[in-house]
């Protein structure tokens, strides 16, 4: 499968449709992967062709592919249709739906979805925090401007990683990128997740934290969406975890943008400034006491 437009359609879609899929128009605000809608036997689907890097951003495809299949019978993503076998894209029914909101409703429905997210069987991939640190920083190029802070960070990191090791419940199946962009609200009143891509076994406290840095919620949308996920008062632990995680998930964007400015991605001088910012953000988010 190439980039160029003409060739977009994979050779082998008779594997997953009776007639030969129609190129709609490409799908933007993805990061990492390129994704298209396209029709075929009368449907809309979604063809997500996957990154080309997808090994410096030490993404599992086997595991995604594993998982994938694990939400679409659980209804919590948007329907599968074919993955590949050699990992190289991903056809899944479009769903339609707006943007997910973080208000007090959709808190309270991301909640449900994250318990039935962390419910899923068990899967082989688990995200080893220091495992995919040290493979971002095997991508990253030792000449950059912010290499010496970057270090200097990884340093000051590491006490986090280890106390959010020493406070962890365990582990479960995770999506770990819930982001706006991954999140429908659709039509039909559910809410879906998308592009499961990073999902592995891991601590709920970590998607905890994605979420609350990711979409920067303040300290009353924090306290909902973690009574609401927990469903019970929230103790001082609990606020202790979700903050190392925070730290840590934080660490990992600003490394994964490294790895894009690095691999010539993303290598633009905005790019390199905006590195910059994220460290000294992580420095001041490291300089605050847990609620």
């Amino acid at each position: 499968m190439t980039s160029a437009l003409t060739d977009i359609i994979p050779l082998d879609w008779p594997l997953w449709s009776k007639s030969k899929p129609v190129l709609i128009r490409p799908l933007l605000g993805g990061l990492t992967n390129k994704s298209w809608l396209i029709s075929a036997d009368n449907t809309v689907m979604v063809l997500r062709q996957n990154s080309p890097i997808s090994s410096a951003l030490n993404l599992d495809r086997v595991t995604e592919a594993q998982v994938l299949k694990l939400a679409d019978r659980a209804g919590l993503c948007a329907p599968l249709i074919h993955y590949d076998a050699d990992y190289k894209y991903m056809v899944g029914y479009f769903v339609s739906g707006q943007h997910w909101r973080a208000d007090a409703a959709g808190l309270t429905s991301l909640a449900y979805l994250l318990r039935s997210i962390h419910g899923l069987a068990a899967v082989d991939g688990y995200l080893d925090i220091n495992e995919k640190a040290a493979s971002y920083w095997r991508a990253i190029s030792s000449d950059a401007e912010f290499a010496a802070d970057l270090e200097n960070l990884a340093e000051d990191v590491a006490s986090h990683i280890q106390d959010a090791k020493a406070l962890s419940a365990g582990s479960c199946l995770c999506h770990n990128d819930l982001l706006l962009e991954n999140l429908v609200a659709a039509d039909d009143g559910g809410l879906y997740a998308i592009d499961w891509e990073y999902s592995a076994m891991g601590d709920a406290f970590y998607e905890l934290a994605v979420i609350v840095e990711g979409h920067g919620l303040n300290e009353q949308q924090q306290r909902l969406l973690l009574t609401e996920y927990l469903q019970r008062p929230l103790t001082s632990d609990d606020w202790r975890r979700l903050y190392h995680w925070r730290v840590i998930y934080a660490y990992l964007t600003v490394l994964w943008y490294a790895v894009q400015w690095s691999s010539g991605v993303m290598a633009s001088a905005k790019t390199a400034n905006d590195i910059v910012q994220q460290i000294c953000a992580l420095r001041t988010l490291m300089k605050i006491e847990p609620i």
